[in-house]
């Protein structure tokens, strides 16, 4: 059974910056996208950012874009979401999932593992 693990969250003030990280262990049966989602206290879980099997093509969310950076070694097995400028409203659970497919993708239904969660907390 894949398994992936989150790393790297904590309590910083806005406008500072974070790094989270995603193992991803257990038996390897391709190449696919990988995203990062989160959610908010009484949101729904929302997308942030995926990347391709290969690692080249990205897409994010309005709301990060510019202010964050997906990337992925596949070679180690991990994922990463380098978050700047952070700002209040990025306060949530954030989640490392793959999907099933290789291109990135926005859309949940499309990711089939999840790690059980990071919190980021960004005070005001």
């Amino acid at each position: 059974q894949l398994q992936l693990a989150e790393s790297g969250g904590g309590l910083v003030p806005a406008g500072g910056s974070l790094s989270l990280s995603c193992a991803v262990s257990g038996p390897i049966t391709g190449r696919w996208a990988m995203g990062w989602w989160r959610r908010a206290p009484g949101k729904e879980r929302e997308f942030v950012a995926s990347v391709d099997w290969s690692g080249r093509r990205t897409r994010y969310a309005d709301a990060v874009n510019g202010r964050f950076t997906i990337s992925r070694d596949t070679s180690k097995r991990t994922l990463t979401l380098e978050m700047n400028s952070l700002q209040p409203e990025d306060t949530a659970v954030y989640y490392c999932a793959q999907a099933r497919m290789v291109a990135e993708t926005t859309v949940e239904s499309q990711y089939d593992y999840w790690g059980q969660g990071t919190q980021v907390t960004v005070s005001s």
